[in-house]
């Protein structure tokens, strides 16, 4: 099997594989709904990419492979079929991509993909996560070797194909409840079937569910009491967090606040079975961070601009808390935050930790809901946030030390002061990027 068509192949996740198996020498095609930075990147590494979806993409390749978003109507797809080409979705296609690899396998709602790029700044291996990793410049890295570290992906039980030989957990909140159909057994019983299914296994204790697995052998993390002395360091408007990690010493990372210690200390305790600590602490500093992640944009004396991928209340209000930190230590005077809702069902579902997670914010500005393929659903977002400072406009433009916000196509205010910060997994990256 050489010759791989890949559906969607703009999807940073689905992007990832597709450049593992062209490495790996498969002769690797794509088509995605329309081109952007993602699929201009793959063409210029050699990838053939057809925009929009075409039937005459599928010729003869051995396998179509398949994003989550893509329809089973999707005209390749049907091609496919009535070629007799096996179709895989992304998920299934796990078990042969990764099936011969030794693989640090990464999960959880909130954290890994910081974690995973953090194991990778320690690990030599394949990377395949799903984010753009500052320290290698994208979102896969190629090794020669067996080892890859992955970021596997609980939203559709997709990590339970990912071949793990070490399993980690940053925790095991839930998150993607309609995949699960609300079952909260199925659920978690995902998590503990990907654990077990597991070599070794490094988990955060302290989450709600995993602090019940008592009879599961697996290196354990409290951070409560297993990381101290938790400082901020500043270099060049640049923030590094410094933590006291268990008898291990001091380490310190790239980022700011308690969920960098505790991420990267899930990624130390994973990296310990396969080197000494002194290296560890080394290679650490090696983590540049990961695009979209506290993501610092801009910054001057009297303004910042920070994008974040933040879209669950647990992990924006983490972010916010670090927010308040790094607006405190630059001396800046107001924090602006922008949010596009990420799915009418995750807001939904999430609203009253939605509605509270943005306390300490000056200003909040909401973007319409970044619907990804669902119905609309009328949300009175005025109603709801009424405790904020609220503006509610239709996008955000960029200016180079600037940002305004824009409603029925007219400027409504322009953010040149303090620290702004959007939160969200649709398109408001790039508006903030002035890309779009």
């Amino acid at each position: 099997m050489k010759k791989v068509h890949f559906v969607g192949i703009g999807g940073i996740g689905l992007s990832a594989l597709a450049r593992f198996l062209k490495e790996k020498g498969y002769t690797v095609t794509g088509s995605d709904i329309r081109a952007t930075k993602i699929t201009s990147a793959l063409e210029q590494e050699g990838i053939e990419i057809q925009i929009p979806h075409s039937s005459q993409c599928i010729k003869d390749q051995d396998l179509v492979v398949y994003s989550a978003a893509i329809k089973g109507e999707n005209v390749e797809l049907l091609e496919a079929k009535k070629k007799g080409i096996a179709t895989f979705s992304r998920k299934e296609a796990l078990l042969f991509i990764l099936k011969d690899k030794r693989v640090f396998s990464v999960c959880g709602a909130h954290g890994k993909s910081t974690t995973s790029a953090m194991l990778a700044s320690l690990i030599d291996g394949t990377v395949i996560i799903g984010a753009e990793s500052k320290q290698f410049g994208t979102n896969m890295y190629f090794r020669d070797g067996d080892n890859v570290i992955f970021e596997a992906d609980e939203s559709d039980e997709s990590f339970l194909n990912s071949n793990p030989y070490i399993a980690i957990v940053t925790n095991a909140e839930p998150e993607h409840m309609e995949y699960y159909n609300y079952d909260y057994e199925r659920f978690y019983g995902a998590y503990k079937h990907f654990l077990q299914s597991a070599t070794l296994r490094v988990i955060n204790a302290e989450d709600e569910f995993l602090g019940t697995l008592e009879s599961l052998e697996a290196i354990r993390l409290y951070p409560s009491r297993d990381i101290k002395d938790i400082q901020t360091v500043m270099r060049d408007n640049e923030p590094f967090t410094s933590f006291v990690l268990k008898d291990l010493g001091r380490f310190e990372v790239w980022g700011i606040g308690e969920h960098m210690a505790i991420d990267a200390s899930l990624a130390i305790l994973a990296a310990l079975n396969e080197m000494d600590v002194e290296l560890i602490r080394e290679k650490l500093k090696n983590f540049k961070g990961i695009k979209k992640r506290f993501d610092i944009l801009h910054v001057e004396k009297n303004f910042a601009l920070i994008d974040d991928y933040g879209h669950h209340p647990t992990e924006i209000r983490a972010t916010i808390e670090s927010v308040k930190k790094y607006s405190q230590l630059m001396g800046f005077s107001k924090i602006t935050a922008i949010w596009q809702p990420h799915k009418y069902s995750r807001t939904i579902d999430n609203l009253e930790a939605f509605v509270s997670c943005f306390e300490g914010v000056d200003r909040l500005i909401i973007l319409p809901v970044w619907k990804v393929g669902e119905k609309e659903i009328e949300i009175d977002f005025k109603k709801e946030f009424a405790r904020y400072n609220l503006m509610l406009v239709d996008c955000v433009k960029r200016s180079e030390s600037s940002i305004e916000a824009i409603k029925d196509a007219k400027s409504c205010a322009k953010l040149d002061d303090g620290l702004v910060i959007g939160f969200g997994a649709g398109d408001l990256s790039y508006q903030l990027r002035g890309i779009i």
